[in-house]
C-alpha cells in the first residue's frame, strides 16, 4: 500500500477531527468541496478560507481535546453500566424461578379464604377451627361443657403444609407435617401425611406417619360417626394389623393382644373377633420376639 503524502494525511486528519467536532459539539460546522474542506464555529460568518488543510486556533484545539477525553470517559462508564445491568438481569432471571414467602392465602370469587399454605399456615378469619365462638355454637352443643372450656383449647389447630377450607370455613383437606388434631380429641403423637374431613369438619379418612414415644407407625384410617371404622397399622416394632369395627363388634387381623389367665397382655398373631370386650372367635398363635 502506497503511503499518503503529507498534505493528504493532513487533509484526512483534518476531516476526521472536524467530523468528530460536528457530531459531539453542535457549535462546529463542516463544509466540504472536492479536494477542499472548511471547518468553522457556528458564531463565525462562514467559510472564507477554503484550504486542503484545516486552520484551528489553540483555543479550539484545547476544546476538542477536552471533548475527546470526556467522550472516552463516557464510553467507559457506559460500558461498565451496561455490563452491570446485564449481569444483574441474568442473576434476577435465575432467582425469579423461586418464590420465597412466609405464607399464602388463596381466596375464592367471594373473598373467602379457601386454601392456606405455610409453615405454619397463616391465620384465616373464615376458619371455624380458630373461631371459639363458632366452635361453641357448632360443635360444643354435642359435647359436655368441658369440651369448649377445657378440652378444645388444648387441641392443635395449626400445621406446616397446605390446608383446604370449604366455603363455610370448615377444614376439608390437610396435607403436610404436624397435622391438626381431630376436633374431638388429641392425637397420640405428631402426624405427617394427609387428612380428609366431612362437611362439618369431622375427620373421616387419613394416611399418616405417627411418631409415638420416639417410634414411628404408618396408619391408614377410615372413620365413621366419630370412631375408627377401618384401620391398617404398621409400626417400627414389626407389628402389622387390620382392625374393622361396626358398633360393638370388631375384627382384628394380624398382630394383636389378648389377656391370658393371669390377665397379662399376651401378643398374638392371627384373627380375633370380639363382641364388645368378649372374644367370640379366635384363631391365633403366640408371638415370640
Amino acid at each position: 500500500m502506497s503511503r499518503l503524502a503529507p498534505a493528504q494525511r493532513s487533509f484526512l486528519l483534518a476531516a476526521t477531527v472536524c467530523l468528530a467536532c460536528s457530531i459531539f459539539d453542535s457549535d462546529w460546522i463542516v463544509e466540504v468541496r472536492p479536494g477542499q474542506m472548511c471547518c468553522y464555529n457556528e458564531g463565525d460568518p462562514g467559510c472564507t478560507n477554503w484550504t486542503d488543510g484545516v486552520v484551528m486556533t489553540d483555543r479550539r484545539i484545547d476544546r476538542l481535546e477536552h471533548r475527546v477525553r470526556l467522550l472516552g470517559l463516557y464510553a467507559l462508564l457506559t460500558s461498565v453500566t451496561l455490563g452491570v445491568l446485564a449481569l444483574s438481569g441474568f442473576t434476577r432471571g435465575r432467582e425469579s424461578d423461586v418464590l420465597r414467602v412466609r405464607g399464602v392465602i388463596i381466596e375464592d370469587s367471594l373473598g373467602r379464604e379457601r386454601i392456606l399454605i405455610g409453615a405454619p399456615i397463616p391465620q384465616a378469619e373464615n376458619r371455624v377451627r380458630t373461631d371459639m365462638e363458632r366452635v361453641a355454637r357448632i360443635w360444643g352443643r354435642d359435647f359436655p361443657p368441658a369440651y369448649v372450656r377445657d378440652w378444645y383449647p388444648k387441641y392443635r389447630n395449626d400445621m406446616d403444609g397446605i390446608l383446604v377450607l370449604d366455603g363455610n370455613g370448615f377444614d376439608r383437606v390437610a396435607v403436610g407435617q404436624d397435622l391438626p388434631d381431630p376436633n374431638i380429641g388429641r392425637r397420640i403423637g405428631k402426624s405427617t401425611g394427609m387428612v380428609i374431613n366431612d362437611s362439618l369438619g369431622f375427620e373421616r379418612s387419613g394416611y399418616s406417619l405417627l411418631t409415638v414415644n420416639g417410634k414411628d407407625r404408618v396408619v391408614i384410617g377410615l372413620d365413621q360417626g366419630g370412631a375408627e371404622a377401618l384401620t391398617l397399622v404398621v409400626d417400627d416394632a414389626g407389628r402389622v394389623g387390620l382392625t374393622a369395627r361396626d358398633g360393638n363388634h370388631s375384627l382384628q387381623l394380624g398382630t394383636s393382644a389378648i389377656r391370658d389367665s393371669t390377665d397379662a397382655s399376651l401378643p398374638v398373631f392371627g384373627l380375633i373377633v370380639r363382641d364388645s370386650d368378649r372374644v367370640v372367635h379366635q384363631a391365633t398363635t403366640p408371638v415370640r420376639r
